[in-house]
């Protein structure tokens, strides 16, 4: 029976400690605030910003919606960013996806101020992470590793294989693993024998929303299991990538869906929006 890793309980902790740290960058004069940008109406990003709105709440750092409609163009876009990098009020800038595909979403990342860019999308800060420098790291990867080291899960020599690429989560996650002397596998859509590489892993992660694909006969005996999936069945109930009943018998630590990575994500992000405003006022981090 596997040790459950409790992502809810770990985020609340954090959380915490964040608005002890709010708190006092306020005494100093100094108020943490973040800006997310929504264009159009897509349901689940209007849940997102409502949570990361709650969220801010909660620790003490302010927050504010620019709500764009989905008919606007590159330009306004692009002029509503530069705008806000230049708002010494506002210390993190998010812009939440998806966003319309009449719409260049890399350009945005690249306009993004990268000292504002508390999503770690920013060419300069996915470079800074490769080489293994100070760098903004994107909220679910850093949510993953911050997980690794409060369960004292030592990542030094392991074997970690990762299901997923993408930019958001899979990429910026192998590089964490590297920066922690992990040997790294990426196994991705068109990976051959891709059973065959989950059961040599020590530590396997799954991004890749694909609901219960990885099953028992997938792990290896007391690996560790981090699910990032988060996937919606047809009756309503919210699963992983990991069959979790099967699973947590095998592994030595697992996470839960939901209750596992996804509050951390929004925790890191806190954890950004305050290490911007201690940089950008000259304070260490």
């Amino acid at each position: 029976m596997s040790i459950i890793i409790d992502g809810k309980k770990l985020a609340q902790k954090t959380r915490e400690n964040l608005k002890i740290e709010c708190e006092e960058l306020k005494e100093k004069g100094i108020n943490p605030k973040l800006a997310v940008i929504m264009v159009g109406d897509d349901e689940a990003s209007k849940v997102y910003i409502r949570n990361k709105s709650k969220a801010c709440k909660e620790v003490g750092v302010e927050y504010e919606e620019f709500l764009l409609k989905s008919d606007i163009n590159q330009k306004e876009l692009i002029d509503i960013i530069n705008k806000l990098n230049k708002d010494k009020s506002i210390n993190g800038i998010l812009l939440q996806s998806p966003i319309p595909k009449h719409l260049d979403i890399n350009e945005a990342f690249r306009t993004i101020d990268y000292n504002k860019d508390v999503d770690g999308f920013h060419p300069m800060n996915v470079g800074k992470l490769a080489l293994g420098q100070d760098a903004f790291v994107s909220c679910t990867p850093f949510g993953v590793m911050r997980m690794f080291e409060e369960y004292n899960i030592d990542l030094c020599g392991k074997n970690v294989v990762i299901l997923g690429r993408s930019n958001i989560v899979g990429k910026p996650l192998t590089q964490c693993c590297l920066n922690k002397n992990a040997t790294v596998t990426v196994c991705h859509s068109k990976t051959q024998n891709t059973k065959k590489i989950t059961k040599e892993a020590d530590i396997l992660i799954s991004a890749i929303g694909k609901p219960k694909f990885i099953t028992s006969d997938m792990v290896k005996e007391n690996a560790v299991v981090i699910d990032v999936g988060i996937n919606r069945l047809d009756n309503g109930k919210i699963v992983g990538d990991v069959d979790f009943e099967n699973v947590k018998e095998k592994a030595s630590y697992i996470t839960p869906v939901p209750g596992g990575v996804g509050p951390m994500t929004i925790a890191m992000l806190l954890n950004n929006v305050i290490k911007a405003a201690k940089r950008q006022n000259g304070l260490n981090y």
